[in-house]
């Protein structure tokens, strides 16, 4: 096994991940900026490394500078988490050409799923149900049109290497076609540094489903069931639960087959979470992010399993020795994104906790790097805690969790806690009758 692992990472997730490694027996290296020097992950980590300043760019971001770490401290393996470097191909590369083991795939699988391109040509090579549309990068209007008449509007517009929903556009008919194509272009080139873009038929109110893998490797391959995660702001995943609801389990099953065989076919290692849309009874691949999920959680808590364990596991070679048959899922599980930001306007909220009291009791899991007079920087993502509800139905599931978020103090700063509650609280999120749109058509000020 690996005598010590560095965590590319902050907050929650490198958290996560240490605490993980504390269980197996493994040291820890924990990276920070300036800013996160009386972070938790620091606190609990073996050993600490400062990288750099605030700035992503000059810490979290600055490959060099991780690689020295890890070099300096003797770690024999990185683990990325998610967000920043965790779906960097390069990243992943250079890690393994200094003799460093990289917790997560292959490069080239983190380039190919990587670009939205090659991720759907892959996925239709390995069986999987994809949205018409173009089969490559499009790069002019009369392309665009052609695919338009083979599909029909609406249509969606996506950056090629892009994710978040940025370099997004829908379109409903033909007219202003032209100015839509090149602000689509011009985001794609600012976030992305590409400008290339692809068209799919426009799906007007999907779920959003997607399905956890883990894979050795060496020709094994399991999925450990579905999430939901449709109830989304802005294309950003606020509350994700499992089993999802309103799907026939026999469509579940056969999906995750699906998926858990193109895995096998792609040779990929690792755990991964190929993401689809559902619509009229039907699946289509969206994207693959190919690395460990934010709502991983509720996966944990229901089918008994500790995702980051066998992440680390298969990094150093070990192969699985479950057959898919043996796993099953039991109970209900919801997850809710605590974010440090204004429930109304939703503009980040950096700045000291004065009083720091997470909910207590059966059933809750609360996954966090908060502490009392712990100080939020403004310099990341707004993620500061994860709520995680378990019941054997998702009655109970419900009720504990309003209860858990009504208990949970975090003072201060502002958070999205009150949002959350008027969510849940809602008849068609109680009966499960929504879809990706729902929030913002609902609750979006």
């Amino acid at each position: 096994m690996f005598n010590k692992i560095l965590i590319a990472n902050r907050g929650e997730i490198a958290l996560r991940i240490i605490r993980t490694c504390q269980e197996m027996g493994i040291e820890t290296v924990a990276i920070h900026s300036t800013a996160d020097e009386n972070a938790m992950h620091v606190r609990l980590a073996n050993e600490s490394v400062c990288i750099g300043p605030p700035s992503p760019i000059k810490s979290y971001l600055n490959i060099p500078a991780i690689i020295s770490a890890a070099e300096i401290t003797g770690a024999d393996a990185i683990h990325p988490g998610y967000g920043f470097l965790s779906e960097n191909y390069n990243f992943a590369a250079i890690t393994k050409e200094h003799g460093i083991e990289f917790i997560g795939p292959d490069s080239d699988h983190i380039r190919t799923m990587g670009n939205k391109v090659e991720a759907k040509k892959t996925a239709k090579k390995l069986g999987l149900p994809i949205l018409p549309g173009s089969d490559d990068k499009v790069t002019n209007i009369e392309e665009i049109k052609k695919i338009i008449n083979k599909i029909g509007f609406p249509i969606i517009i996506k950056a090629a290497s892009g994710g978040g929903g940025r370099g997004m556009k829908i379109v409903n008919k033909e007219d202003n076609l032209h100015s839509i194509i090149s602000i689509a272009s011009r985001e794609a080139k600012s976030f992305f540094g590409d400008e290339s873009l692809y068209i799919e038929k426009f799906l007007p109110n999907p779920k959003h489903i997607e399905i956890q893998i883990l894979s050795d490797g060496q020709g094994n391959s399991l999925f450990y069931g579905e999430r939901d995660c449709s109830i989304q702001r802005r294309h950003q995943k606020v509350i994700e639960e499992t089993p999802a609801l309103g799907i026939p389990r026999d469509k579940i099953s056969d999906l995750g087959e699906k998926s858990s065989i193109a895995m096998k076919k792609l040779g990929y290692k690792g755990v991964g979470t190929i993401e689809y849309l559902y619509e009229n009874n039907q699946f289509y691949f969206i994207e693959m992010n190919t690395r460990i999920q934010v709502e991983h959680t509720v996966t944990e808590e229901t089918y008994g399993i500790d995702l980051i364990k066998e992440q680390i596991m298969v990094a150093k070679g070990h192969k699985l020795n479950i057959k898919q048959n043996n796993i099953s899922q039991s109970g209900h599980s919801i997850q809710c994104r605590i974010l440090a930001e204004d429930p109304k306007t939703f503009i980040p909220s950096a700045g000291l906790v004065e009083n720091y009291h997470p909910p207590g009791g059966h059933g809750i899991r609360v996954d966090s790097a908060l502490y009392n007079n712990y100080f939020v920087p403004p310099n990341y993502d707004s993620l500061i805690s994860k709520l995680v509800i378990s019941a054997s139905n998702r009655s109970d599931c419900l009720n504990i969790l309003n209860r858990a978020l009504k208990e949970y103090v975090i003072s201060g700063i502002k958070t999205n806690i009150p949002l959350l509650i008027d969510i849940i609280n809602r008849k068609e999120f109680i009966n499960g009758d929504y879809d990706i749109n729902w929030l913002e058509k609902n609750l979006d000020g």
